[in-house]
């Protein structure tokens, strides 16, 4: 089996034409994704409040103490 030349057999073309039409899709893909992501969005710092999170913990604590007495599932008195 003979190989043959691209650039004698005019496959050459082929090649330009594939790698051009993937340059032109990477392009493409790259003015899309700075188009759309042009919505950056400022986040503000945020500050919380000592006082009301100890406040909270303690009503947390509070609900997880009667949450825990309710079980959910009922244990039987003999083991099989």
């Amino acid at each position: 089996m003979k190989i043959e030349n691209p650039f004698e057999s005019g496959h050459i073309k082929n090649y330009i034409l594939l790698y051009v039409s993937v340059v032109v899709i990477m392009i493409l893909f790259f003015a899309a994704s700075t188009l759309f992501n042009d919505d950056t969005k400022k986040i503000e710092k945020k500050s919380f409040d000592v006082n009301a999170s100890l406040e909270k913990t303690s009503q947390q604590k509070q609900e997880v103490v009667e949450t825990s007495e309710k079980k959910k599932f009922k244990l039987l008195k003999k083991a099989y």
